[in-house]
């Protein structure tokens, strides 16, 4: 293979990581939608869903990030209207991770009145991304 050949595919090659590290990073590892989930109130052992919105924490008791999301979502749920914080520990209920789809914790949902999942969160959710998704709700 000639030198110039192989610089031409090496720079192909970055061009592309960087395209999908950018277009990755702009979506905050969240999904606009939750793929047509809906969550049953029943498996993180609550009788009903915020009147607004709730938002359910998938976590684990080995997560690290797993308490900084829970304060977060709490105080969250706590300064709005109609919206409820449910935290579901996967350790005790892997069962819910085939369900729901979850491959990493901590994984939010925001989930409607119905039950239906509007959007879904890996990782830390930032303030701004959980507002413009309840406000699609």
């Amino acid at each position: 293979m000639s030198p110039v050949l192989a610089l031409g595919i090496a720079a192909a090659l970055l061009a592309l990581a960087t395209v999908a590290g950018i277009v990755l990073r702009r979506r905050d590892g969240r999904r606009r939608d939750g793929g047509a989930l809906r969550f049953d109130p029943a498996d993180a052992a609550a009788t009903e869903l915020g009147a607004r919105a709730t938002l359910v924490q998938f976590s684990t008791e080995m997560c690290a990030r797993c308490p900084q999301v829970r304060r977060l979502l709490g105080a969250y749920a706590s300064e709005h209207d109609g919206l409820r914080h449910l935290e579901v520990d996967l350790t005790h209920r892997p069962d819910l991770s085939t369900r729901y789809r979850v491959l990493q914790t901590p994984t939010t949902f925001v989930v409607d009145g119905s039950g239906a999942v509007r959007a879904r969160f890996h990782g830390v959710p930032r303030p701004q991304a959980l507002a413009e998704a309840l406000a699609a709700v």
